[in-house]
């Protein structure tokens, strides 16, 4: 076994577990061994598990990415200051201006890729998983012969999950791997599009990180054209389950924690503004709250209540 195997081979044998898990719990319900649902199905079970297992991870990505979209415009000030010297202590001087700003806001540029590089050997299991059991190929786990015969030769509405759509031998292969790769695309682009609609203050819009982002709306759905014609259908089910999942996902975070001055966030005030209205309370947008000013701390020691304070005020008992 190769290096990359060994540090995989303990992720590797978590997912076939997981996989083996639910397609034990579907037969128990009734649902034929060997039929293509049961399996699809357990795929999808498994993409939910491991997708909240990594709930945490995703939080802290958004909100680091959140940090860098915030402080863009600063740094681009910053690089603006500097902008054509080249001499060595107008360089330390950047770089010193630009760790200063890292550390006044509490951000590192690279946390935001930290997590992404945690969940590559996990997402890597799990397509080698599924792709050697396409292959009928025995995994190192639970996952046995049996069972991977059985997990390549299923077939979905008579569509082999083993077969792509480039090497199809059946119209029902390309209908559904085409069905699939348009789902992919447009959950893609609908989770970059409301990051870049929603989710991002003026200042960014207007630094050339908004571009990077744009791009990114169109670059990476055809990421899932080109690698989706190529993949088998039983991997396919895996990336689509999780492109909708990480569309749901990304919603909901842009709904609950959006970056500050967005559009996301003057929708979150409106929000918050009729639910107290609905209550009878004055209405308080959130960017009132914060920019509040702190309470002034007291030295004054309280006055202790109960007994001793009642004995104090009505004097000694004769």
């Amino acid at each position: 076994m190769d290096f990359i195997g060994t540090i995989l081979w303990p992720l590797r044998w978590v997912v076939e577990a997981i996989l083996v898990g639910f397609h034990n719990v579907l037969t128990a319900f009734g649902m034929d061994t060997a039929a293509g649902s049961t399996w699809v199905l357990s795929i999808v079970g498994l993409v939910l598990v491991v997708r909240a297992c990594l709930i945490p991870i995703f939080v802290r990505q958004i909100k680091s990415q959140r940090r860098m979209m915030e402080i863009a415009p600063r740094l681009k000030k910053i690089q603006d200051k500097y902008k054509g010297k080249r001499d060595q202590f107008s360089r330390e001087a950047m770089s010193r201006e630009t760790m200063a700003l890292y550390k006044d806001t509490g951000t590192n540029p690279l946390s935001s890729c930290l997590p992404l590089l945690i969940q590559m050997p996990i997402f890597f299991s799990l397509y080698t998983v599924l792709h050697n059991a396409q292959q009928e190929k025995v995994g190192i786990g639970l996952l046995n012969s049996a069972l991977s015969n059985s997990f390549g030769e299923s077939a979905l509405f008579g569509a082999p999950l083993k077969e792509t759509f480039l090497g199809a031998t059946t119209w029902e292969v390309r209908l559904m791997a085409g069905a699939m790769v348009v789902i992919m695309t447009a959950s893609q682009f609908i989770t970059q599009l409301q990051i870049v609609s929603k989710n991002m203050s003026p200042e960014t819009k207007a630094s050339p990180m908004f571009k990077q982002q744009r791009m990114l709306l169109y670059f990476l759905p055809l990421v899932f054209v080109f690698s989706g014609l190529s993949f088998p259908l039983g991997v396919m089910f895996y990336w689509l389950t999780s492109n909708v999942w990480t569309m749901a996902q990304q919603f909901l975070v842009i709904r609950n924690m959006p970056t500050p001055g967005s559009e996301a966030a003057l929708a979150r005030e409106e929000r918050l503004a009729r639910k107290q209205q609905r209550k009878g309370l004055p209405s308080i947008t959130v960017t009132e709250i914060e920019s509040a000013p702190a309470l002034p701390k007291t030295t004054q020691r309280t006055q202790p209540v109960g007994k001793n304070r009642s004995k104090k005020q009505n004097g000694p008992k004769k």
